[in-house]
């Protein structure tokens, strides 16, 4: 079975291409930057896994029409391509942040679509376009919309936070409880397998996201506990950090409204519909043990 994959020299690209070969997939990369991409698609391969796109610039730099042409008007012109073409499924991977940039208990599928920024909103346009479309009764469309992705070889937010555990750091914000949902490579890439051999699944939207979600003093537990250290969790009542926070949001301090905000949400996103379809009861690994495989890879680099 040939698999298209674009966005192939992405930390999801590789691992997912790496997973496939090592199933005996025929994996062929399709890089969209040249110009010439639509004489390289193979018009008769199974499925694409459409996966490159502009991340979220957290520095706020980029315009907001580079969002636009890359998740929206270049997934436009891929999907019209497969439409012409011979391959029976195409997976666009969108993102959770597509419908909500903040969660009020867990987000499910269904949820009335609100993203604010550029990177939400181009995701969201492009789901738009691609499920108002006509599709022929032998091909399939898959929504995919993972929420934060890790693994080994990935250097976000994950390992910002493990160096504030190694370098003997106190997490200042224990007294501040929440629920966040992740997702690690190994079980992104296995459900991505299981959705390519089931015949009988629909298209559709689905979430990705590990079983359980952790809290963030879990995940510094989780972290500190990996490195052979005591956590080092402070219980500073919330009333003293939301004045610092005031102070921070007219002073150049470390912390503000805003990144109070990240560092304490909850986001917790349900993996129930895709798992149902598919009669999976667990995932290969755990959220614990997805972390911990993560953060082991970063005392080896």
């Amino acid at each position: 079975m040939t698999i298209i994959i674009t966005g192939a020299s992405g930390f999801v690209g590789q691992n997912l291409q790496k997973y496939l070969i090592g199933r005996q997939y025929d994996v062929k990369r399709l890089s969209l930057r040249n110009d010439l991409w639509q004489t390289h698609v193979d018009q008769d391969a199974a499925a694409i896994v459409h996966l490159a796109g502009k991340a979220h610039d957290t520095t706020n730099t980029s315009s907001e029409q580079e969002y636009f042409k890359v998740n929206r008007d270049l997934t436009i012109e891929l999907f019209k391509l497969f439409l012409k073409s011979n391959i029976r499924d195409f997976f666009y991977f969108s993102s959770v942040k597509a419908v909500a940039d903040t969660v009020e208990g867990v987000l499910k599928e269904d949820v009335q679509s609100s993203p604010y920024t550029p990177y939400g909103k181009s995701k969201l346009e492009a789901e738009q376009y691609l499920l108002a479309q006509a599709l022929p009764k032998d091909k399939r469309l898959f929504i995919i919309r993972p929420c934060m992705i890790h693994g080994p070889g990935n250097k976000g937010n994950l390992n910002l936070l493990y160096n504030v555990v190694e370098k003997g750091i106190p997490w200042p914000l224990a007294a501040f409880h929440n629920e966040r949902s992740f997702l690690s490579i190994d079980n992104l890439s296995y459900l991505i397998e299981q959705m390519l051999v089931n015949q009988q699944l629909q298209s559709g939207v689905y979430n990705f996201a590990d079983d359980d979600a952790l809290s963030t003093n879990e995940l510094v537990t989780l972290i500190s506990e990996v490195l052979g250290k005591n956590p080092k969790l402070w219980s500073i009542p919330t009333g003293v950090i939301k004045g610092v926070v005031k102070m921070g949001d007219v002073l150049p301090l470390p912390l503000n409204s805003e990144r109070l905000k990240k560092l304490t949400e909850s986001y917790m996103v349900s993996n129930k519909k895709i798992k149902q379809i598919l009669g999976i009861d667990k995932l290969p690994l755990t959220a614990k043990e997805g972390l911990e495989k993560t953060i082991k890879s970063f005392i080896r680099s």
